[in-house]
């Protein structure tokens, strides 16, 4: 695959080699490639105990079980806003520096690259922590002490479901209406319009910020 006139050798580690494509790197990452590899699991198994152990800490400050499970749906909610923002605004953020093609490419624009590499479908447990880090600091300074703990457990959980959402749009094969519908909504990111449709378990905030894909007809004749 050429960039520029840079050669990128498939054969390689491409993470060294990302980086010399410059501004070239943007377009060649939403170029698929394919490859099979399956592991998924790693995710509720790292994080919903931990998800467990934060709302268990509203349980012991005092929280009744009506007040936690509110708490809880509030931070799954507040996710689904977090997921829109960080993809549309760090997963897809324009990089043509060296450094800054690697850290995108190991960021997400492997996933890009790869969109059916099982390994390349969730976020690896490290990286999810980095990422947690703030939006934890965040959820304390903006809530009460017993209620944070609450917040962040649904935020976490909301992430799991993103998570294991993902993967099943890239290879579960839906039956019903829904989740054909999510499916499709995805895939037509990936292979189509990846400046449209940040959304994953819900289109809701591409309403609300209007990257809605447009029709087929609409998005040719703007190519045009």
């Amino acid at each position: 695959m050429v960039a520029e006139n840079y050669i990128v050798d498939l054969n390689k580690p491409l993470v060294f080699q990302v980086g010399h494509l410059g501004e070239a790197y943007d377009e060649w990452v939403h170029q698929p490639i394919f490859f099979t590899r399956t592991v998924w699991w790693v995710i509720p198994i790292v994080w919903v105990p931990v998800a467990s152990w934060f709302i268990s800490n509203s349980v012991w400050m005092g929280l009744t079980c009506p007040q936690v499970a509110l708490f809880v749906v509030i931070g799954i909610f507040v996710w689904t806003f977090a997921e829109y923002m960080l993809h549309r605004f760090l997963f897809h953020v324009k990089t043509k520096s060296y450094w800054g093609n690697t850290l995108h490419y190991l960021l997400h624009g492997c996933h890009h690259k790869h969109p059916v590499d099982g390994l390349r479908l969730v976020f690896p447990p490290a990286a999810a922590a980095i990422l947690a880090t703030p939006i934890w600091n965040l959820v304390k300074l903006v809530c009460a002490p017993s209620t944070a703990p609450a917040m962040f457990g649904g935020v976490l959980l909301g992430y799991v479901m993103y998570d294991c959402t993902h993967y099943y749009l890239h290879h579960g094969q839906p039956k019903t209406d829904m989740p054909k519908s999510l499916k499709k909504y995805h895939l037509n990111h990936h292979y189509r319009l990846w400046n449209y449709g940040f959304g994953i378990t819900s289109p809701l905030w591409d309403f609300v910020f209007g990257t809605v894909p447009p029709p087929p007809s609409k998005a040719d004749s703007r190519s045009r």
